[in-house]
């Protein structure tokens, strides 16, 4: 059972550590993107869009499906739909300057609009009696797991027995972090987001900076959306039904102390939290509601805890949330 839960964690962790990890990239450059949980409903409808073409024209059929592009094309179209999302948030609050709060909850708004126009146009193209569009044939090739896992127990139960989306995520909050603290890269875009004007004084790009960030930070977050759609619902899309998963990712990246490889940990962490009152009986739908509470409650519970210590390592870059005027540098 142990074995099962922490599995479940996981897989419910994974959408949380995608759109942590393109968050945090963002946030380093100083831009705080509350757009995330539109760009991760963005990144699941344009793979769905992909998936649903691609399965159109091979005539619905399975074995006409190639496995490279039955995993590519959607892959590609959830990439290019999250990055055009953040183009245009770097776009408003980078060029344009606009307030970053407001943008980012625009770009929310905007962004489970257009997953819900999309989702609600492709159900009508199906004939479907249910709302909900079923991708199971795409669906299957994104939940291959490696064949010898059923073989090794528990240990294969719990690390081996996951799609290849899961590995994905913790390879990229691995780069991201090494990236971030290891190469000179990296040390240009913690300068960009602590400092802009001094960083701009010793010559980096910060507007360059800016826009890369927000748009590979995107295009991170928005693989969340896809593997919500491709192997947690095991590929039916259904409007609305994302849930908080992108605000739950925004409230990791506290808890993470935006670093990415804590980031892996606290997941897995909100993923158990998220589904902890599945598993305990005789519980009310109040006292259910209670425990899904529990990832705010520990994310609140680290930010006094981290504000209070007020270590340097521990708190946001500086200029988070800050335009950049470099008239005034």
């Amino acid at each position: 059972m142990i074995a099962a839960i922490i599995r479940r964690a996981i897989l419910l962790g994974i959408p949380l550590l995608y759109g942590s990890t393109g968050e945090i990239v963002t946030e380093k450059s100083g831009h705080l993107n509350l757009g995330i949980p539109g760009i991760m409903y963005v990144g699941g409808i344009s793979g769905v869009i992909g998936a649903f073409l691609y399965e159109q024209a091979c005539g619905n059929n399975v074995e006409n499906m190639n496995a490279v592009l039955a995993i590519l094309i959607p892959f590609l179209c959830s990439v290019v739909g999250s990055m055009l999302m953040g183009l245009i948030y770097s776009f408003l609050t980078v060029t344009l300057r606009a307030n970053q709060n407001v943008t980012g909850l625009a770009l929310t708004t905007f962004g489970i609009g257009i997953g819900n126009f999309f989702g609600g146009s492709l159900i009508k193209l199906t004939n479907s009696e249910m709302p909900s569009i079923v991708l199971t044939k795409t669906s299957g090739f994104y939940s291959v797991t490696l064949p010898f896992a059923d073989d090794l127990g528990w240990f294969g139960e719990i690390f081996l027995s996951h799609e290849f989306l899961t590995y994905l995520a913790v390879i990229v909050a691995l780069v991201v972090s090494f990236v971030l603290n290891r190469t000179r890269v990296g040390l240009n875009l913690r300068a960009v987001g602590e400092n802009p004007a001094t960083a701009d004084a010793a010559g980096i790009n910060v507007t360059k900076y800016k826009y890369l960030a927000t748009c590979i930070g995107s295009a991170i977050a928005g693989l969340g959306g896809l593997q919500y759609v491709m192997v947690y619902t095991d590929g039916v899309w259904s409007n609305d039904a994302f849930g908080d998963r992108g605000w739950l990712a925004i409230a990791l990246v506290i808890f993470a102390l935006w670093k990415p490889t804590m980031a892996i940990f606290g997941s897995f962490l909100f993923g158990a939290l998220c589904n902890i009152h599945n598993y305990i009986d005789g519980l009310g739908v109040a006292t259910q509601e209670l425990f899904k509470m529990l990832p705010y409650v520990v994310t609140v519970s680290v930010l006094v805890i981290t504000s209070m210590r007020k270590k340097r390592e521990h708190q946001p870059p500086e200029s988070l949330g800050l335009p950049y005027f470099r008239e005034e540098r």
